[in-house]
């Protein structure tokens, strides 16, 4: 049986030191003036921020935001990339409510919804998405989560993964998961 390349973010949370160049990238990429499709969300022990993840679309196999668009504005490419094509988007928000991640947001400048599209340009050019090539200590890789992934957590420390979805994000997870937990996390979505 052959097995469909499903290309994921990988996020090594031992590497990330919170610096925001991978938002600061996609933000400069996509000229976002109102969100960013990228976020740095801290992890707290009982007294401090012990670390960091940077999170943005999670590319499901099973997206919801696909689910829902009255108007077909999701696509998912071969390569599992899941895209939101904005030419015939209403506005509608259904997919920014479907979306158990917060990924798609609304842009009251345009009047349509916008989300991380693994900077698909980039990458049919040979390059790597924006936030990964911006990242300094390389914490943030693009895999094929069918190709050796399971070697990563499906999940951080905190971070809801809903299995419906079954997002394409994997993780190394710091050496004492267990002691962590996401700081606000609904509050650190936008």
């Amino acid at each position: 049986m052959v097995v469909a390349k499903q290309l994921g973010f990988l996020m090594n949370l031992k590497r990330c030191i919170g610096c925001k160049g991978c938002e600061m990238a996609c933000q400069n990429e996509h000229r976002l003036q109102e969100h960013r499709r990228r976020k740095i969300i801290d992890f707290c022990d009982q007294t401090q921020v012990a670390g960091f993840v940077s999170m943005a679309c999670n590319h499901c196999a099973n997206p919801a935001c696909m689910t829902v668009c009255p108007n077909k504005c999701f696509k998912k490419r071969r390569d599992g990339i899941v895209y939101h094509d904005p030419i015939n988007c209403i506005g509608c928000k259904s997919c920014v409510g479907a979306c158990p991640f917060g990924a798609p947001k609304y842009s009251s400048l345009t009047g349509k919804v916008d989300k991380c599209n693994m900077c698909v340009d980039r990458q049919d050019k040979g390059y790597k998405p924006a936030c990964v090539s911006a990242c300094i200590v390389e914490a943030l890789q693009v895999i094929d989560i069918n190709n050796g992934a399971a070697d990563y957590s499906r999940s951080a420390a905190g971070v809801k993964i809903v299995q419906f979805t079954d997002p394409s994000a994997r993780f190394i997870l710091p050496d004492k998961p267990q002691q962590y937990w996401v700081k606000n996390i609904d509050d650190n979505i936008e």
